[in-house]
């Protein structure tokens, strides 16, 4: 716990006057103020964030963590949990969605096995930080114990920190784990005192009978298991996920490390609160990816405060809305370090 209390004392408010230097610089390159919009502010923020006024985010990772769930004994899930190794190995050999788009914005994507049911021994290019294989159904006590959610998320920290060392850039989020919509439904209406209902939706495709069996499932965890709403770490140890756990590290873990981090949808972000609700100061290195088609990822993002760059009814996770999102943000980046300013370009400012 101490590792975590240390990561929490390092997370500092990002500059002001970073902000305001780096939005000057703007006003004075060859354009109309403000007329490149979100990517100015994007710009400022990767300035303001790194502490850099010639911020370089070309070294760009994608953590994809991957967990199984107990709660899918529950039936809450279209698919087996079988198909979370399965995506695993998907994503090792480069096949999967996030692979691709990776690849097409030029970021790696680091696969991390946090709390699969599946042995991986020997599985090359794994980052293998097996916590346990899979969460205890939440439906019928607590997710995990205080260890192992300690364990979780000081894997993420771990991450960020080795992040740092090696001059990442910036980080994005995703995740693999059938099920994980159950928890992050969960968590969000225990933080924010939302009725189930208003918070959880199809994952993966489940139709309406399902549906009134995962509301039923989440409010008969919230109702044993009583997390505190007050409590973050409470909350994520009762009904959260290990790879939910991971995120919510590997977030404040780059805030502590002032490196910008991406998180895509409705499970990053139910990570992302996690740690936004340990330090109220991470929100400011977070960029919201995308709008989920998850109707609980709304509230996620209104509690964070922060806005989503883009709305493409994505809701594959794994961190593709992330690595999509990445690329618009060093596209505000190169414009900052890129563009003329009216003096060199010999451009009367108006």
């Amino acid at each position: 716990m101490n590792f975590i209390e240390n990561t929490r004392t390092r997370i500092k408010p990002v500059s002001l006057e970073l902000l305001q230097q780096a939005q000057t610089r703007l006003d004075n390159k060859t354009k109309p103020l403000g007329s490149l919009g979100r990517l100015e502010e994007f710009a400022r923020r990767i300035v303001a964030i790194s502490g850099n006024q010639n911020p370089d985010i070309s070294k760009k990772v994608v953590f994809t963590f991957a967990g199984d769930h107990g709660v899918t004994e529950e039936g809450v899930s279209l698919f087996p949990r079988e198909v979370t190794p399965q995506m695993v190995l998907n994503f090792l050999s480069g096949g999967a969605g996030i692979n691709v788009l990776a690849r097409h914005v030029g970021a790696e994507v680091r696969v991390v096995d946090v709390g699969v049911d599946y042995d991986f021994a020997g599985t090359v290019g794994l980052i293998q930080k097996k916590v346990a294989r899979g969460t205890n159904n939440f439906a019928k006590g607590p997710a995990m114990t205080r260890a192992e959610m300690i364990a979780a998320l000081s894997v993420g920290i771990e991450l960020a920190d080795q992040c740092r060392t090696e001059g990442v850039g910036v980080v994005g989020t995703g995740e693999m784990g059938i099920g994980n919509t159950t928890p992050s439904s969960a968590i969000i209406a225990a933080i924010s005192g939302k009725s189930v209902a208003e918070v959880t939706h199809r994952g993966t495709g489940i139709g309406d009978e399902a549906l009134y069996n995962k509301v039923r499932v989440i409010e008969q965890g919230l109702t044993l298991n009583k997390p505190d709403p007050n409590d973050p770490l409470d909350v994520l140890m009762k009904v959260g996920g290990f790879e939910i756990a991971a995120i919510a590290g590997l977030v404040l873990g780059c805030a502590a490390n002032s490196i910008p981090v991406v998180i895509d949808g409705f499970i990053s972000s139910a990570g992302a609160l996690i740690a936004t609700e340990l330090h109220p100061n991470v929100r400011d290195y977070i960029f919201a990816a995308h709008t989920s088609v998850e109707i609980g990822h709304r509230f996620m993002l209104e509690r964070m405060k922060v806005e989503p760059i883009l709305d493409l009814n994505l809701r594959l996770g794994e961190g593709t809305g992330a690595a999509l999102a990445i690329t618009i943000i060093e596209a505000g980046v190169k414009i900052l370090t890129e563009m003329a300013t009216f003096e060199q370009a010999g451009v009367a400012k108006g």
